[in-house]
């Protein structure tokens, strides 16, 4: 029974074959106007095509459906790369401008310590790397200490990335072997003698009382003297008195004299002054680790 049903089967299939031989050629060989192959395909499409359309406009939903699900796994998928790939330009862009950033202010100490002499007095070049939140109590911490040769009462001197200059932005608080506090010069409780202007007026830059941020210079003499635009510095030693010498050497760059608001009396006048170096974004020091060089500190 198996061996007849398998003749059986090969028989159909070379009959099969052998017809689709026959039509094929008498298709190919009959004309295409008035052949009878010719004339029966035409019929059976016209027959078709109506059912043909409509199952075409019955599956095209269908269709739409699963062409719109696979797209929209592709933008899904294409999204998620971008994301990807913004946030690693983010990263990237961020890096840049820390980096940016650095350099600028390294260029601002590398031009104070030639314009103001600065590489005389040993300077320690140091990261900070924690900022007080406090806006009136304000102190950063720098990666170099005790063991770098720092001690508490050095300057500190930062580059600025804006102007390119440098200037004082505080004083070590306290040292041990890795690592200082710095008390920045817009802390409450910092005050430095200064000189103000061609006409070096006495007087001492102060944090402005209830506005952090902001620096006001007190002259000792008459206001008069001193005018907008004038460069603050730092006075220095102005006593040979080994106990009043300032801790800070002569000549480093405070700030410049933006607005002077005039009272009354002189006492009443404030002279605001910006700070040289940007205090609020600084991220590289340099501590004075000998600020009066010669032994008479």
């Amino acid at each position: 029974m198996h061996d007849r049903a398998v003749r059986r089967r090969r028989a159909v299939l070379v009959a099969l074959v052998a017809a689709s031989l026959i039509l094929l050629t008498a298709y190919f060989g009959e004309s295409s106007n008035g052949g009878g192959l010719h004339s029966a395909q035409r019929g059976a499409m016209g027959v078709l095509a109506p059912i043909q359309e409509g199952a075409n406009r019955v599956l095209k939903p269908v269709r739409d459906f699963f062409g719109w699900f696979g797209d929209t796994l592709h933008a899904k998928g294409q999204r998620d790369q971008y994301k990807r790939e913004r946030d690693q330009l983010r990263a990237q862009l961020a890096q840049a401008q820390y980096q940016l950033n650095v350099a600028r202010q390294e260029a601002g100490l590398k031009k104070a310590d030639v314009t103001a002499g600065l590489d005389r007095y040993g300077p320690v070049k140091a990261s900070v790397y924690v900022r007080s939140p406090n806006a009136f109590y304000q102190t950063v911490e720098i990666d170099k200490g005790s063991s770098d040769g720092i001690e508490v009462g050095d300057p500190v001197v930062a580059g600025d990335p804006a102007s390119g200059d440098g200037g004082l932005v505080g004083q070590v608080k306290t040292a041990i072997g890795g690592s200082a506090v710095v008390t920045l010069i817009t802390d409450q409780d910092f005050t430095v003698a200064a000189y103000s202007g061609a006409q070096q007026v006495p007087g001492t830059v102060q944090p402005a009382i209830g506005a952090p941020g902001d620096m006001e210079f007190a002259p000792i003499s008459t206001i008069n003297q001193v005018h907008v635009g004038d460069l603050v510095s730092t006075a220095g030693t102005i006593s040979s008195s080994r106990s009043l010498q300032s801790p800070y050497p002569g000549g480093i760059p405070i700030g410049t004299v933006k607005s002077i608001d005039p009272g009354q009396a002189d006492l009443d006048t404030h002279i605001h002054v910006t700070p040289a170096a940007d205090v609020r974004h600084v991220s590289v020091v340099q501590v004075l680790t000998n600020p009066h060089p010669g032994g008479t500190s």
